[in-house]
């Protein structure tokens, strides 16, 4: 029962996704990512409020900003992005101040943690979305994390023996390997299809090393996850999506690998 509701909310979010990428604008997947950006943000903040006090407000006021990254020119974005994580940083520090230390180091800390996973690794989701074949490369780092994720958890279940580390005592290294080759598979016949039905000319060798590179990182973001909810004791960040948990829990891999995929696309 609980494999069926994990298959069948995945195919749902699947669907879902494909979608959004497909027909929304980038306007529009800004302001959809902004919201998830918020939801994640809320699970975060539920999970670590078991440690400290953070600042909520700032967080969710972040988030929002996805909204706007393809309103700011472009001459001016690289600047805004760079500048506003030392505003951030600013602006708890002075929430230290004005509320005589009542928020103490400890709280802006995690803050500014859940601000720079969450947010800043959202925005690069973003920027890839709105670059040129946009459409197209997203999907090749949602195949790195989520095509990973999915041959993971069948390999695992299938000829998982050893297990990996104790940080996620389900996941063994049977699996990672194994979640690593099925993302590759589908990475290299996305593409086949490109090159043979849309005419472009993707090196089949670049797109391996980079799925390669990706699928290792979306794990170690896995990890990061699982970290985390070990931490402050919890299984899942929250139960929004039967058989998978919470947003974070979904898109945990995806977030972390994101700033390097839009790295290695803009050498394409």
């Amino acid at each position: 029962m609980d494999i069926m509701k994990r298959v069948i909310s995945g195919l749902l979010g699947f669907a879902v996704v494909l979608v959004i990428l497909l027909i929304g604008n980038k306007y529009i997947v800004d302001v959809i990512l902004s919201l998830v950006a918020i939801i994640g943000i809320s699970e975060y903040f539920d999970a670590i409020s078991k440690k400290a006090n953070p600042v909520k407000w700032l967080g969710y006021l972040s988030c929002l900003s996805i909204s706007f990254i393809h309103l700011i020119p472009i001459e001016y974005l690289n600047i805004v992005v760079t500048l506003s994580i030392p505003t951030i940083l600013l602006i708890l520090f002075l929430q230290v101040i004005a509320t005589n230390m009542k928020t103490n180091f400890k709280d802006i800390a995690y803050t500014f943690l859940g601000i720079s996973y969450i947010v800043f690794f959202m925005m690069f989701i973003a920027f890839i979305r709105g670059m040129k074949d946009g459409k197209i490369l997203i999907w090749y780092a949602i195949f790195a994390a989520w095509g990973t994720d999915v041959f993971a958890y069948i390999f695992g279940m299938i000829f998982g023996k050893h297990k990996f580390s104790k940080v996620s005592p389900k996941k063994s290294i049977e699996g990672c390997i194994g979640g690593t080759i099925g993302a590759l598979v589908m990475m290299i016949t996305y593409t086949y299809m490109l090159n043979t039905y849309l005419s472009m000319n993707y090196s089949y060798i670049y797109i391996t090393a980079i799925g390669l590179v990706l699928s290792l990182i979306g794990q170690i973001g896995d990890f990061a996850a699982s970290s985390i909810k070990r931490y402050v004791e919890i299984k899942d960040y929250s139960n929004l999506i039967p058989g998978h948990g919470g947003i974070l829990d979904r898109i945990d891999s995806l977030l972390f690998l994101a700033p390097f995929a839009y790295l290695f696309f803009m050498m394409i």
